[in-house]
């Protein structure tokens, strides 16, 4: 088989959201927006609220509804986006909860679904969704009145413990919401190693628990399998691929591997790339291209008919380093046409 094996191992996320859990103050829940970042919404929800995860998020109104098809009733689902137009039917016939995060969604929230749960996100410096503090003061005993299930913020910094930026947002949502008598909600897996004093009643993880900085504790979810169709001896001076970008220094073994771009695998990584072979490193050799990657495994043991891109030895924020991005995008780029096999279902 020719098709790129991309194995996602359930047990690993279960104990990557109990071990956040356990650094959490008060309930853990789970944002599973973008497909479960990548790796399946469905499959991975269903893991996590079988590991504990009893509320959800997700940035969009449609997939809370695919979420809800696959968590039955029950968990709840909220709605990072908020009430946007044309949510309404989606929110209260699967019982979503909107992330409030304007007047003008406030209003259609309560006029067109009166008494339905709802959440407030609030804008203590990010300057990205939610109320600012202006905003808030003017609405806030409004909004109260209507009994908001949550009232959220987001930390911009929090992936770098010692930003200034941390404490200056803590103290405009210490602001904002101390005294109020609604659950709250600031961190998010940067926010949970930031201590206490940022986790408020809820935390929220994602990237941590499918394995991203900066849990660096985290337990490996995904493991990217490539076959290798092809493997030709070369000798100095011979190219490999597009732009004669590889040349030959020595006489070389060129595995021609089964995945490039067209599966999500950036092709601005590939200079600095490599692929292991056992426990073997072995470069990338010339231009990453649409479905094709040549590899050079001269220096392996042995000729290998699979080549690891990501696993044991290289996690997503090693790939994301060599494409200068950050692990989120390696996770959300994975394609349609690797094959996902889950384990511990």
């Amino acid at each position: 088989m020719a098709q790129a094996k991309l194995t996602i191992d359930l047990d690993a996320l279960r104990s990557n959201w109990r071990a956040l859990d356990a650094r959490s103050e008060g309930e853990t829940a789970a944002v599973v927006k973008a497909d479960g970042y990548g790796l399946g919404a469905p499959r991975v929800a269903r893991a996590l609220a079988r590991a504990g995860a009893r509320r959800f998020f997700v940035a969009l109104a449609e997939e809370g509804a695919a979420l809800r098809e696959a968590l039955g009733p029950g968990p709840e689902i909220c709605v990072f986006s908020g009430h946007m137009p044309g949510d309404t039917d989606m929110i209260n016939d699967l019982s979503l909860v909107p992330m409030i995060n304007n007047i003008d969604q406030m209003l259609r929230h309560v006029e067109a679904l009166p008494g339905a749960p709802f959440g407030i996100q609030l804008d203590t410096g990010m300057n990205r969704l939610g109320m600012e503090p202006a905003e808030w003061a003017a609405l806030r005993d409004i909004a109260l009145a209507q009994n908001p299930v949550l009232v959220m913020s987001h930390l911009a910094c929090a992936d770098d413990a010692a930003h200034p930026m941390n404490a200056r947002q803590l103290q405009a949502f210490r602001e904002m919401t101390d005294g109020i008598d609604v659950p709250r909600s600031l961190a998010a897996t940067g926010g949970i190693h930031l201590g206490p004093d940022y986790h408020f009643d809820l935390t929220r993880p994602g990237v941590g628990l499918y394995g991203g900085l900066p849990f660096v504790d985290a337990t490996p979810v995904v493991t990217l399998e490539v076959p290798v169709i092809q493997v030709r001896e070369l000798e100095p001076g011979e190219t490999v691929g597009y732009g004669n970008s590889f040349t030959a220094s020595r006489p070389s073994r060129i595995a021609t591997i089964s995945a490039g771009y067209g599966d999500g695998i950036l092709r601005g990584m590939g200079p600095r790339a490599s692929l292991m072979a056992g426990e073997t490193r072995c470069p990338v050799a010339g231009r990453i291209s649409m479905d094709l990657i040549g590899v050079d495994v001269t220096d392996a043991p042995e000729l290998p008919d699979r080549l690891e891109l990501l696993g044991q030895h290289q996690s997503i924020d090693t790939l994301a380093g060599w494409a200068d991005t950050i692990g989120y995008e390696i996770l959300t780029s994975l394609g349609a046409r690797l094959s996902r096999v889950y384990r511990g279902e």
